[in-house]
């Protein structure tokens, strides 16, 4: 999972995906980049710079002088979190750009490509040299051997190669490409704002609309699935569809998972709001919840995991007071900000320290009451075993913990960092019966006195459906049903880690 971000025609594109990336932070954590373009009048072709590093958007960019290095027009940003490629290595940091016989191209990709280890080999054999582990490398080598003349159908050649995850800012000479999978696996929308001393229009792509936000830009649309869109100087087109292997069904793929845990509650992902999609999710768990308040509770204390379960959380409390089973939502959990996401953290041992430095616990509010902790999901279960035990220190009642999700019971291969199922907490109770059994035996593990998941319809019935499509979401996370084949699919991060 990464966050991406362009833009065309701004007078200082540099600093717009600055802060463009610096909304998109949430998205990844270990690396950054920026690629910008400028036409040299004197050359009469378009220069690359760049500035990339280890660290978060702030630290990378942190000298303002490295904006005066960036002249141009248009540029396009990356935030590394990685699922492919070794995590600490810096020949992995996006955009990656490259000179080649059309002129200079820069890309920077979010999501998997699940064909990447036979594409490679193949270019491999043909001579090709990589610089990095990433995946995303294979797609300008692709466009680069085409044999289409114009950048934007070497990219439509390339594309129509791989299979997979992707939305896309691409840099082509002096155009800005954007592109999404046919099934639309992954978010990525368009906006657009007016230039306030010449009238011209400003073109933005982003991962999520909270990156527009902090730029002022209005939100035009998504970019649709299987959509390619070209962006230059004398207008702005649509081009698709990209890829020979989409289904005869209208089948899309959305990650729902984007709407579980991942994407910031004030964007809009898929067209929606995140935020009242998290409501419902939290409304959905409360109905099928079965934990009364205790005798001695005129009301359950429900505190949610901050931040990606307060709206979730809010949704939990409003429909348990509307059922009557009275709650009240309480702040019982304080959340450092300046310590990144654990569960994007690369490495168990980096997880696992960082869970108290990011969490601490308001002890009034816990000490002998009867506790409701909801939760987004549980994907290797340390962070919900340390923070269980955290919460034990404050001597509660009772904790029940609510998850606003189904069980995480396989790989995923589309972009998220839990690739194997021996990562998944779910896989060490894997024997057991049903599936019953199996929520009894993580509740023993994690800690609780009840433990209680959203049954996968009722994750479902949280997200809006789209008009003319058989399916809507990716589920495979939950189900094992993968809507994308998977040739060779790989999440080998682990295993360039490992090499280093």
């Amino acid at each position: 999972m990464c966050g991406v971000f362009g833009v065309y025609n701004s007078k200082t594109p540099a600093e717009d995906t600055f802060y463009g990336l610096y909304s998109l932070q949430h998205r990844g954590q270990e690396a950054a980049g920026i690629v910008v373009a400028e036409y040299d009048e004197n050359k009469h072709k378009t220069i690359y710079r760049q500035h990339k590093g280890m660290g978060l958007v702030a630290e990378v960019f942190k000298d303002p002088a490295i904006f005066k290095k960036l002249p141009g027009h248009a540029a396009i940003g990356h935030n590394r979190y990685s699922t492919t490629g070794a995590s600490k290595s810096t020949s992995n940091i996006q955009p990656f750009s490259l000179t080649y016989r059309s002129g200079n191209l820069a890309i920077a990709h979010n999501g998997n490509l699940t064909n990447s280890r036979t594409l490679r080999k193949e270019l491999t054999e043909r001579g090709i040299i990589f610089q990095a582990s990433s995946d995303t490398e294979i797609i300008p080598h692709l466009a680069a051997l085409s044999k289409e003349k114009e950048p934007v159908h070497q990219i439509y050649h390339a594309l129509r190669q791989v299979k997979g995850a992707f939305s896309l800012v691409i840099l082509a000479n002096d155009q800005l490409i954007a592109a999404r999978d046919p099934y639309g696996v992954r978010p990525l929308a368009l906006g657009k704002t007016t230039d306030p001393d010449t009238g011209d229009a400003i073109f933005y792509v982003a991962s999520e609309t909270c990156a527009f936000d902090i730029l002022s830009v209005d939100y035009v649309r998504d970019i649709e699935p299987g959509e390619i869109l070209l962006i230059d100087k004398t207008s702005i087109r649509t081009h698709k569809p990209i890829s020979l292997y989409l289904p005869p069904s209208k089948r899309k793929a959305r990650c729902i998972f984007e709407y579980v845990y991942f994407a910031r509650p004030d964007s809009l992902v898929f067209t929606h709001s995140v935020d009242k999609i998290r409501r419902n999710l939290g409304k959905n768990l409360a109905r099928e919840s079965m934990v009364e308040p205790s005798n001695d509770d005129k009301h359950q204390i429900v505190v949610s995991v901050p931040d990606s379960s307060n709206t979730a959380a809010l949704g939990f409390v409003r429909e348990s007071n509307k059922i009557c089973r009275p709650a009240r939502f309480e702040h019982g959990l304080i959340r450092n900000h300046y310590v990144g996401r654990t569960f994007i953290q690369p490495g168990k041992q980096s997880r696992e320290i960082k869970v108290r430095s990011k969490y601490n616990i308001i002890r009034g509010v816990l000490q002998d009451r009867q506790i409701v902790v909801i939760d987004d999901s549980i994907v290797r279960g340390t962070t919900a075993k340390m923070l269980i035990k955290l919460i034990r220190e404050a001597n509660p009642k009772e904790i029940h913990l609510h998850i606003s999700s189904a069980p995480i019971t396989n790989p995923c291969f589309y972009g998220m960092d839990f690739p194997t199922k021996g990562q998944l907490l779910t896989y060490l109770f894997a024997d057991t019966k049903d599936h019953d059994e199996e929520v009894e035996k993580i509740r023993e593990y994690i800690g609780v006195d009840s433990l209680k998941y959203l049954s996968l319809q009722g994750m479902l019935n949280s997200a809006p459906r789209f008009e003319n499509e058989t399916q809507s979401y990716c589920t495979a996370c939950f189900t094992g049903d993968y809507p994308i084949s998977m040739d060779d699919a790989t999440t080998d991060k682990e295993e360039y880690d490992n090499e280093e």
